[in-house]
């Protein structure tokens, strides 16, 4: 599988773009702000030769849903995510305003996700886990195949999701990183919503938030 990376949004969302032979693709974390970033996103797909199938969202926070709307009016395709995010996906909106920028209504999802339900594009599955702590329906999406798991805002290389914004939590963080993700083959290796990608291996034995001085 080819995994694709753009950095998208004044906040500097990764979004993910998985590939796997097919020509069908999976988009994780569209995080287009204007019409410019998602043109970079759909000359990908078209230097590419990819069919976006698959949009999902690791939470709903406004970074990581800005270009969902471009989505559904190019390609009709809807993004997935988890019911608990609800509530941030409603007030994207005003949220942007805080933040000194705007946003369209974000769509409504295609559905929602639950944990340990199965997603598949292609001839790639992934396996949803729920990771709350950074917001309620925070999910992690992982490829046992690919040894690769994509994060969001749940863990960073070398840190973790802030636990300040509504819905979050630190304890429940710091137990959902340890029972879900760092359950993973230790050479998993992890896709975050920003900054650089890492292993769990390397978390586990390095992050300041698990190992004690």
């Amino acid at each position: 599988m080819e995994i694709f990376r753009l950095v998208f949004n004044p906040i500097e969302v990764n979004t993910y773009v998985l590939s796997d032979g097919s020509g069908d693709c999976a988009i994780i974390d569209c995080g287009c702000y204007d019409h410019h970033e998602f043109t970079e996103l759909t000359d990908l797909f078209k230097k590419k030769n990819l069919n976006p199938v698959l949009l999902l969202n690791t939470h709903c926070h406004l970074d990581h849903i800005f270009g969902n709307g471009f989505m559904l009016e190019k390609y009709n395709l809807r993004a997935l995510s988890h019911i608990e995010d609800e509530k941030n996906r409603r007030n994207a909106v005003n949220h942007a305003i805080l933040f000194g920028l705007s946003m369209d209504e974000p769509p409504e999802p295609g559905g929602y996700i639950i944990d340990r339900q199965k997603l598949s594009f292609g001839n790639t599955e992934l396996l949803t886990l729920h990771v709350p702590g950074h917001s309620m329906g925070s999910v992690s999406f992982y490829s046992e195949k690919e040894h690769s798991v994509f994060t969001g805002d749940a863990l960073f290389a070398g840190s973790i999701g802030r636990t300040d914004l509504p819905g979050g939590d630190f304890k429940t963080l710091i137990s959902s990183i340890k029972t879900r993700l760092f359950i993973l083959p230790e050479d998993t290796e992890v896709y975050p919503g920003h900054g650089e990608r890492t292993t769990i291996g390397f978390e586990k034995e390095t992050n300041p938030y698990f190992v004690r001085g």
